[in-house]
């Protein structure tokens, strides 16, 4: 690998700790000029870590599958049901924090690089200026969105607006930053991305080479930013000023139209850069696919019936991990080899119930796996919601997640004709559906909308099945019992940073006091589940 760059940019407007490395992990023909200067290092380069600490950020072991993958009943945890039970760990949510700001100084870095004087000229040997700067608002709103739909207030930075409040990624001038409140925080997302969105340059490269987000392509790019405004602005309508404004404008301006659309992270096919559940899964068996999320893939909760995408979600029960992970096992689609782990068990109850769970399947299970930050199908959920639960866009939004995923032109054919009809309930469940491994989203969806409902999740002080009679009390069900106090639902939001509360303790305490407190049964701005 030649001429591995590194960057280091003074962190403390944010972290107020030290600094955030950025490394590139791409081999490099060009070699330049002063390799030790932060001024000559490959934009592209710095772009693709800053991807790859994102997903890194919110699709791990950690911040994801021990924090919204369970709670949203996507997974359940054989060991360290604790977690599942609400009581994640605290550093998970630092991590989270930390990671998504050093991604958006990055990509702050790579708008420094295009803007100044000393440097445009020679960045723009590896893409547009215009572009680059462009790509860069559109993954800081990403960033910025992630951040502020799990803890609310947060410090932010905007490329386009000089608003006092935005004390974010500036270190010269804000060692302790004030904390956006969430509505100026999406109002300006919104506004970001559709700037952005108007500043590219589609006859022109994103990047020249190396972008692992939209293989360089403007159009692509252009797309995802008129998507994720599409999101955002459903996310917050009627709740911020100008959301439905944003909403009819990102449409209207070109959203995703197929899977060649779909905007991901692709690992690498090795043992050097693989997905981070890969990575996991080779020395670790904690995960387990929920049971409740089976059930309703099985037809047995919910209004659907079998789900062909059942057998890409899930391996067979007791295939070996050797066969997961290298991708050999033989693909069931017999309902009876998937059971699934119960949900929200007491430890001490957990361990006999594991003979009956599935692992994630081979298709998750992958080197090369694809993080998704926004896909096709959603944006076809998004659509169904605006045209006021039409029947045609959710038909396409489940249509295209089950050709995402490899099922049969038939058995999606076949599926898509049993639909029941477009209502609130039944798109938003299979948009629930959908974004399986992507939890950190559907979270969100459940806490505007409310759903899946209880039908489909179990919440807290509801009782469930058991696979098997528990072999000290022999009780066939079991109650989901939390183990934070006040929380009758799921949670709404996650603790602010211990650093934070520690070095920046005037702006936290303001902050909090303006949700409502630290808590995680607070609600942000648009929660009206």
């Amino acid at each position: 690998m030649k001429n591995i760059k590194k960057i280091a940019y003074a962190f403390a407007a944010v972290l107020l700790t030290s600094t955030a490395i950025v490394s590139c992990t791409q081999d490099f023909d060009e070699i330049n000029a002063n390799p030790n200067s932060p001024e000559s290092a490959l934009s592209y380069g710095v772009w693709n870590a800053a991807n790859k600490i994102v997903t890194d950020a919110t699709r791990n072991s950690f911040e994801s599958a021990r924090v919204t993958l369970p709670w949203m009943q996507y997974s359940a945890q054989v060991a360290y049901t604790e977690e599942d039970r609400y009581q994640y760990r605290l550093t998970s949510g630092d991590a989270i924090w930390t990671q998504l700001y050093t991604a958006a100084s990055n990509y702050r870095e790579i708008i420094r690089m295009n803007t100044d004087p000393a440097t445009a000229g020679p960045t723009s040997a590896y893409g547009s200026n215009a572009n680059q700067i462009a790509a860069s608002r559109v993954m800081l709103s990403y960033v910025f969105l992630n951040l502020a739909d799990t803890f609310g207030d947060i410090p932010y930075y905007s490329y386009g607006n000089n608003d006092a409040d935005f004390q974010a990624l500036n270190a010269n001038q804000y060692l302790k930053p004030k904390f956006a409140s969430q509505a100026k925080v999406y109002a300006d997302i919104m506004k970001e991305l559709k700037e952005a969105a108007a500043m590219v340059e589609v006859d022109q490269p994103v990047f020249i080479q190396g972008d692992i987000l939209f293989g360089g392509d403007g159009n692509k790019l252009k797309k995802f930013a008129n998507s994720l405004r599409l999101r955002v602005a459903t996310r917050v309508k009627g709740v911020v000023p100008g959301a439905e404004t944003h909403l009819a404008e990102a449409i209207a301006a070109g959203v995703m139209t197929s899977n060649a659309d779909n905007v991901g992270v692709t690992y690498e096919n090795n043992l050097v850069n693989p997905s981070p559940m890969y990575n996991d899964f080779r020395t670790r068996s904690d995960f387990s696919v929920s049971k409740t999320f089976i059930d309703l893939l099985k037809g047995t909760n919910g209004n659907f019936g079998l789900d062909p995408r059942l057998f890409k979600y899930a391996a067979p029960i007791g295939t070996l991990k050797s066969t997961i992970l290298d991708g050999s096992y033989t693909e069931s689609t017999d309902p009876a080899d998937y059971v699934g782990q119960p949900y929200g068990l007491d430890q001490s109850m957990s361990t006999a119930q594991a003979g009956q769970s599935n692992f994630f399947s081979k298709y998750v299970y992958k080197r090369n796996y694809t993080e998704i930050l926004m896909e096709y199908s959603e944006v076809e959920f998004l659509l169904s919601e605006a045209n006021g639960w039409s029947q045609s866009n959710y038909e396409k939004g489940v249509k295209a997640s089950m050709t995402k995923w490899g099922v049969s032109e038939a058995a999606a054919n076949a599926f898509v004709a049993t639909l029941p009809p477009a209502n609130m309930k039944n798109v938003l469940t299979q948009k629930y559906v959908a974004l399986f491994m992507q939890p950190y989203e559907a979270w969100a969806d459940y806490r505007r909308t409310g759903y899946p409902d209880t039908s489909v999740l179990l919440l807290p002080g509801e009782t469930y099945a058991l696979n098997v009679p528990d072999p000290v009390s022999g009780a066939t069900t079991y109650v989901f019992e939390p183990l934070i106090a006040d929380l009758t639902d799921l949670p709404t939001r996650l603790y602010y940073p211990t650093v934070i509360q520690t070095l920046n303790p005037e702006n936290y305490a303001a902050a909090s006091a303006a949700i409502g407190g630290d808590k995680m049964n607070t609600k942000l701005i648009w929660d009206k589940n």
